[in-house]
């Protein structure tokens, strides 16, 4: 979903919670990976893989030029053969760390296993957030979460679309005096006259 869309999005949903929620839960991914700096780890269920996620917050990330936003993506069924882009199994989870931000993808009850690992990683300090169904233990484990029922009038994956989008704005403010008007504005012409990264 290219910006047009994602703005047409916001116009339609105005005067719903959801603009605002999903720019409040944006602001704390893009502050987590970026105050923390540790990594960004995103993972689904076994059923779900959140690729389309993966690839959004991959463009945001070079569009924004916030390359923490550029997440690994985490699958249940990796295999050893697979690009190492899609070869990182569940191991990595509870192997995670302070610093860290766990961003987990859950359509559904995510289950007992992920569960488990993911609370051995926040007992090692990283951070989690949760963008699910409105699941009450991964909610409890969450630092920060955006709960989609499915019995709202927008899907999971509409919801991503906001988030990855409001996640590459560059909204989060600056410390007063860090950056002149013409640094900014270089910046700026830097990023609308590169190329467009390459597809995830």
């Amino acid at each position: 979903m290219d910006a047009v869309r994602v703005a047409l999005l916001r116009e339609v949903l105005a005067g719903t919670e959801w603009p605002v929620a999903t720019r409040r839960f944006a602001r704390a991914l893009r502050g987590s990976v970026v105050s923390y700096g540790g990594g960004l780890l995103l993972v689904g269920t076994a059923e779900y893989e959140p690729w389309h996620l993966a690839a959004h917050l991959v463009d945001e990330a070079a569009w924004s030029g916030t390359p923490e936003l550029s997440p690994t993506l985490v699958r249940h069924g990796a295999r050893p053969g697979d690009p190492a882009h899609l070869a990182v199994g569940l191991g990595r989870v509870s192997a995670a760390r302070r610093g860290e931000t766990l961003l987990i993808v859950s359509p559904s009850a995510p289950g007992g296993a992920l569960l488990e690992r993911v609370h051995d990683a926040r007992r090692a300090g990283a951070r989690v957030l949760a963008l699910d169904a409105g699941d009450r233990e991964l909610g409890a484990m969450a630092h920060e979460s955006l709960a989609v029922p499915s019995d709202t009038d927008l899907d999971l994956d509409t919801v991503q679309h906001l988030v990855s989008a409001a996640a590459g704005e560059n909204a989060l403010p600056e410390p007063r005096g860090r950056r002149r008007l013409r640094d900014r504005l270089a910046r700026l012409a830097d990023q609308l006259t590169a190329p467009p990264p390459t597809r995830w």
